[in-house]
């Protein structure tokens, strides 16, 4: 796993992409995102502070696995 707090996972091949948290060394699954306004809520929901910026501002918090930021499906990604 990445330094970074925030990991989104590649893009699924049914689309989105997983979304993990780790603090303290615990690994918890947020859920599935299908764009950034899902990720934005998947971190809302957890209180992570100023997720908007987090998110839009591509802050090294988050880090993105396979594939481009932002990316939320393969025909996207190409």
């Amino acid at each position: 796993m990445d330094d970074a707090p925030i990991l989104v996972h590649r893009i699924a091949p049914t689309g989105g992409r997983r979304v993990v948290i780790r603090i303290r060394g615990v690994d918890t699954v947020l859920g599935v995102a299908f764009s950034d306004r899902d990720l934005i809520e998947l971190l809302r929901r957890i209180d992570v502070p100023g997720p908007d910026d987090l998110v839009l501002g591509d802050s090294e918090v988050i880090a993105w696995q396979g594939g481009k930021p932002h990316v939320y499906e393969e025909r996207d990604a190409g």
